[in-house]
């Protein structure tokens, strides 16, 4: 094995989802040929891979039949067994390394790491009981955000406590024995920055993207951010720092808050491609699927110039709970570029799909952006 993988080799992703999905298109355009590995089958990713390996991530036999077939491995979410690093470690490059996604996987882990290396954080205290949620709101303070050390996303066990009378029942609610204490950040916006980073230590940090949530699930992403320069300029730094201190190799995405004050704060990491990154498949010289290709397997960075603003809107499965969507609709204007994850089942809440429209200025592609997604909606409460 080599630091330098080069097209017509055979890369690995664990997980199989979307992410997975447009990693696989990209790395095929480039040609390689991709396996993926999860426990599910008939999946996004597998249905646009060479190779759809499904098995548990118990399996050490399947694992090691995956990790034999493939020269470097890479991630498309950060839920997997440290195990399952460990045996894959010993047939095959992972990118990035074990010890990255160990750091991301629990959220006290991941903020005392970040801490240690100098980078801004909220303040925050370790949680194993109740009794440690009382005295340690007397140093963070009302409100504050209480969240599990592990196996949250998309706002699932977290909760905001605004009055003392709360904590019985939040700290019963999330039904574990470790948690962290976060101080309630009063953000102006949330941004995120996604970069690569190869084995050379080449990097490469596409401006941020501004984010708004709902229900905590992302809903729209914008770039341009309209940032201040210097709040633009800090988070990239910002992110470039992490990358360095916690030697990330591939793709990641930093999610930051602005404070009104113009402090800039890491909420958290993601160690591979980010939902808030999709529109760079449409807006950009180089998206961030193909940075993941060139990054694990030791190629140069791909330019991160944009062609014009862009915004991208989610498409959960609530979508479809009257209906097949009208999709002529959605397209109507040819700014606008439909993506659809190939997912059998639509869900309340299921990332099934996003929007990403062009325009002139930011304000314009979300007008145009919001507008065709309004036209799926539409049509769905008509039926």
């Amino acid at each position: 094995m080599t630091d330098v993988i080069l097209p017509g080799a055979t890369l690995g992703v664990l997980g199989s989802g979307q992410l997975g999905r447009m990693f696989a298109i990209a790395a095929a355009r480039m040609g390689y040929h991709v396996h993926v590995y999860s426990p599910d089958s008939d999946t996004p990713a597998g249905e646009v891979s060479a190779r759809e390996f499904t098995a548990s991530y118990s399996d050490e036999t399947a694992l090691v039949e995956f990790a034999k077939s493939v020269e470097v491995v890479t991630f498309e979410f950060e839920n997997v067994p440290s195990a399952v690093s460990e045996q894959i470690e010993k047939y095959a490059l992972i990118r990035p390394s074990a010890y990255v996604l160990d750091v991301c996987q629990n959220r006290l882990r991941e903020k005392s790491t970040l801490q240690n290396c100098g980078l801004p954080v909220p303040r925050f205290q370790p949680i194993r009981s109740v009794d440690d949620l009382e005295s340690s709101l007397g140093q963070i303070g009302l409100p504050a955000v209480i969240k599990t050390a592990s196996s949250g996303y998309d706002g699932k066990g977290q909760a905001v406590i605004r009055s003392r009378d709360d904590v019985d029942a939040v700290w019963k609610s999330l039904a574990t024995d470790e948690a962290i204490l976060e101080e309630f950040v009063d953000f102006e916006c949330e941004v995120s920055v996604v970069g690569s980073r190869n084995p050379g230590g080449e990097t490469a940090f596409y401006r941020p993207f501004r984010n708004t949530h709902t229900n905590h699930i992302l809903d729209v992403t914008i770039c341009p951010a309209s940032l201040e320069p210097g709040v633009e300029s800090r988070a990239v730094e910002i992110a470039q720092t992490l990358f360095e201190q916690l030697d990330i190799i591939g793709v990641a995405c930093v999610e930051l808050f602005v404070t009104r004050n113009g402090a800039v704060l890491i909420n958290e990491i993601a160690p591979r491609p980010h939902n808030s990154g999709h529109l760079t498949i449409d807006a950009h010289v180089t998206c961030q699927f193909e940075q993941q290709v060139r990054a694990i397997c030791g190629l140069p960075p791909g330019s991160v110039q944009q062609h014009s603003p862009a915004v991208m809107v989610n498409l959960l499965g609530d979508l479809w709970q009257t209906g097949e969507p009208d999709w002529a609709s959605a397209c109507l204007d040819p700014g606008v570029k439909l993506h659809l994850y190939g997912k059998s089942a639509a869900r309340v809440g299921r990332k099934m799909g996003h929007i990403t429209a062009l325009g002139a200025s930011s304000e314009d592609a979300e007008r145009l952006a919001v507008e065709s997604r309004g036209r799926l909606a539409g049509v769905n409460k008509q039926r």
